[in-house]
């Protein structure tokens, strides 16, 4: 049932895609008309709003396709089909001659059987008729009629016998949503604010677009998008179910992002930047918040109910001072400026101070959690060594591969190929995947391919955030996946039998034995027992650590400096044998941002095992609420064969050897 509705969701998009039409045309037409109302404004403005008179020929359609299994025009036909059966059958003229009554004796219900809900309901039913008998086979002499034909058919019939029963029971469900709908608004300002607040926490679903379609379109007569864009309404009241949106998304959202940034550790600064750059820019300009929202919903998920009230608080305080604008698709600096001319627009200019004052809220709102709750938004949780760049898949790739392809086939090879992967859709920012098994899926492969985001929803259905230009990834991974092409194609790792073929072997010379020693004074300990899960659970490879009794640290082997950490508290050795070792002083040091490290070595550096590489002053670490274990880790545990430990005493000195690693 979840993943109907999410399915839903989804399908609801395509129709609010071509609402920016609508609003491309309207808006132009009113800044043309501030010059001259002529012709050419009302011309703009006409077509504009025949976009917006067939919304429930739109959702009827779009609900239809998107719904279907293989989206063939034969379901959005049977969805047309669908919708015209009820709104000519039950208008109010029909009714009228069906009953024998008066025009005027009609119940007013039927004035509105147009509408978005029953457009909605005609695109599902047609969707579930095309589902189930679009393959139908009937008898020769009827076989012209066959498959795909005989699901128009169909809609008509079934929609008949639907118009039937909503003669019936059409006027008190319309009047019921009508009640909901005065109720919401007999809330005013506070009610604003429940749609924003539920509006983001149905994000996550997808069924955000289902609210919307109560609170933006003429579902419960509410209708606050069409109203806007015809100016029709009372001046401060039309577009109070839309305004509060454009402080959070210009403003709000993207100093949340900066928030984010801010607290990335240092040496992931850079690649949180570009997420956060990202988001904030489509979040400005567009309105298309999902990059940025699904960066940290489900890794932070606090954060993201403080952003739902947020959320809440802006719509609640611009409906409360009828500061209104409108949008068609969303609350971007494009819509904004086109709804500026919009005659019903009540001081749209306030919404950008609010903008200013929301931005404050985010930006120490975000920043406050972050710290006081330890949340792990992107950049703040360690990067293990599943995350690393080794991570990242290697695929081959063809000359005329374009980015999207390239990112397709690295998704595709992660996801586990045609054998995992069952369905392939996409929403505006999202691939919305099925699979046999989301526990089977390399998800820092993903990560690294360019995704924003993974969401597993459950154990079939997976979400990957792309970013507003998802369509084009979905049709290079559907092109994949319907080719079922096999995963060893497009796997360099394949080419070679070597146990990681994405690494050069000659860097790892076999049988060697390399020693690695104490780092410190001080008290050795199993690295199973040290208080950080990345190493206590050997994410980052094996090794041991050191309870330094000094801050005199020296170098665990013979080798070479190979990367000196921007924050220092880390330093990375490679052997003469080709292991990989990391040196990491102290338990999440890295937001010490390298005062208590006066490291004593360079890149390219040779060392020998008890020459000193750093001088750490203990006590501020300590002081610091941080814990000073040294760590000891090799990084390439693939090109090792054997470890062997050699603890005399728990008690050791920089010349106590620990343990011995022979290359593979």
């Amino acid at each position: 049932m979840k993943t109907y509705f999410q399915r839903l969701g989804r399908s609801l998009q395509l129709p609010v895609a071509v609402l920016p039409a609508a609003a491309l045309l309207v808006g132009v037409g009113f800044w043309w008309a501030s010059a001259d109302n002529g012709f050419i404004a009302r011309f703009l403005q006409a077509g504009g709003n025949a976009i917006l008179n067939q919304l429930p020929l739109l959702f009827a359609v779009g609900t239809a396709l998107g719904m279907a299994k293989d989206k063939d025009g034969a379901a959005a036909l049977a969805g047309l089909v669908a919708l015209e059966i009820p709104t000519n059958v039950l208008k109010s003229s029909s009714v009228a001659a069906l009953l024998g009554i008066k025009a005027a004796n009609v119940d007013p219900a039927f004035g509105a059987i147009s509408n978005v809900f029953i457009g909605i309901m005609s695109g599902l039913i047609a969707a579930a008729l095309y589902n189930r008998f679009h393959e139908t086979r009937l008898p020769m002499a009827l076989s012209f009629f066959s498959g795909k034909r005989l699901v128009p058919i169909l809609a008509a019939l079934v929609m008949l016998l639907i118009s039937a029963v909503l003669l019936a029971v059409w006027p008190p469900l319309y009047n019921a949503l009508v009640t909901f709908g005065k109720f919401v608004v007999g809330l005013g300002p506070l009610g604003a604010g429940i749609y924003g607040f539920f509006n983001r926490l149905l994000i996550p679903t997808g069924l955000h677009q289902a609210l919307n379609s109560v609170f933006l379109f003429n579902v419960a007569g509410i209708n606050d998008v069409g109203k806007f864009l015809a100016h029709q309404g009372t001046k401060g009241i039309t577009g109070m179910y839309q305004a509060g949106f454009f402080p959070v998304m210009m403003f709000g959202l993207p100093a949340g992002a900066y928030a984010i940034y801010r607290n990335a550790r240092p040496e992931r600064k850079q690649e949180v930047g570009s997420l956060m750059l990202a988001g904030a820019f489509a979040s400005f300009f567009t309105g298309v918040t999902e990059p940025l929202e699904f960066s940290f919903m489900f890794v932070a998920w606090p954060l993201y109910v403080i952003h739902a009230l947020f959320m809440g608080l802006s719509m609640v305080f611009a409906a409360l001072m009828h500061w209104t604008a409108g949008f068609s698709f969303s609350a971007g600096l494009i819509d904004y400026i086109l709804s500026l001319k919009n005659p019903i627009a009540n001081e749209p200019l306030m919404l950008l101070v609010q903008g200013l004052v929301m931005a404050v809220i985010y930006y120490f709102g975000f920043n406050f959690a972050i710290q006081k709750f330890n949340l792990m938004t992107p950049g703040r949780e360690p990067e293990t060594a599943s995350e690393s760049a080794d991570a990242a898949v290697a695929i081959k790739t063809d000359a005329k591969d374009d980015k999207y392809t390239v990112q397709a086939k690295q998704i595709y090879v992660a996801l586990g190929g045609a054998a995992n992967l069952t369905a392939v859709d996409n929403c505006t920012t999202r691939l919305r995947l099925q699979l046999k098994d989301t526990s089977k899926i390399e998800e820092a492969a993903i990560r690294h391919s360019g995704a924003a985001g993974i969401n597993k929803l459950d154990k079939t259905n997976l979400h990957i955030v792309i970013g507003t230009e998802v369509q084009f990834v979905a049709d290079a991974l559907s092109e994949l996946f319907n080719k079922k092409v096999p995963v060893a194609e497009l796997s360099e790792a394949t080419a070679s039998t070597t146990p990681d073929a994405t690494k050069a072997d000659s860097t790892i010379q076999s049988g060697a034995v390399s020693a690695l020693y104490s780092v410190a004074e001080g008290t050795y300990l199993n690295i199973e027992d040290v208080d950080d899960q990345t190493f206590s659970q050997k994410l980052l490879g094996d090794g041991f650590a050191i309870d330094p009794t000094d801050g005199r640290i020296t170098a665990p082997v013979d080798g070479t400096v190979t990367t000196v950490f921007p924050t220092k508290h880390a330093i990375g050795f490679t052997t003469s044998s080709g292991l990989e070792i990391l040196l990491h002083m102290g338990i999440d040091t890295v937001e010490l941002k390298g005062k208590p490290f006066d490291v004593k070595v360079k890149d390219g550096q040779p060392v020998t095992h008890g020459d000193v590489v750093a001088q750490v002053d203990l006590q501020a670490i300590k002081a610091a609420g941080k814990q000073t274990a040294m760590m000891v880790i090799i990084t390439n545990m693939s090109a090792v064969s054997l470890l062997k430990f050699k603890i005399l005493s728990n008690q050791v000195t920089t010349s106590s050897k620990i343990l011995e690693a022979t290359t593979k």
